[in-house]
């Protein structure tokens, strides 16, 4: 009976030993995903009275594109009156405007979705109680608006990721 509960503890001592608290890429992952709530939605504010705005859009040619129909000239009568009205096929990206904004014809528009791609370095510290992730997301589902910005998806973003183990669990560490 002594040598059963001998190897029973001994046994139990070797798995505690070999037990890793190290992150893998796949748990860091999960937590930047969840964390950062991948894919997201990338916004943009389109001031819809503003003259430079109505540039913008004709530059970025989005009246060519059907989604904007853009008034070329405004009465003084009509100052401050929206110089940007949206098309029926602007609807799918027109996103929920606060109140506050809509008195002041601003419209939150989609321009894409970013969503998380890979883990491409994990590096956990000596200490064994900290590591360092980097990551890329990657633009998808442009619409015609991304052409706002254009040069932003063109490329894919690399950030950093903090994580903190705490007890046995790793989280994601708040940074400003």
């Amino acid at each position: 009976m002594k040598k059963v509960t001998a190897m029973l503890g001994l046994t139990c001592l070797i798995l505690a030993g070999c037990t890793s608290n190290e992150i893998t890429s796949e748990k860091a992952f999960q937590l930047v995903q969840q964390d950062q709530q991948y894919p997201k939605v990338i916004d943009y504010d389109l001031y819809c009275s503003d003259p430079q705005h109505a540039r913008k859009t004709i530059e970025a040619g989005l009246d060519k594109a059907g989604v904007v129909i853009i008034s070329q000239t405004q009465k003084i009568s009509e100052l401050g009156k929206p110089l940007i009205k949206f098309t029926p096929n602007a609807q799918p990206y027109l996103l929920e405007t606060p109140e506050a904004d809509k008195h002041l014809y601003i419209q939150k528009v989609k321009l894409a979705d970013e969503e998380l791609v890979e883990i491409t370095s994990l590096k956990t510290q000596p200490d064994g109680k900290s590591a360092v992730a980097e990551y890329t997301t990657a633009y998808i589902n442009l619409t015609p608006f991304a052409t706002l910005q254009p040069t932003r998806f063109n490329r894919k973003p690399t950030n950093k990721a903090f994580f903190i183990l705490e007890g046995n669990q790793w989280q994601l560490e708040k940074r400003k």
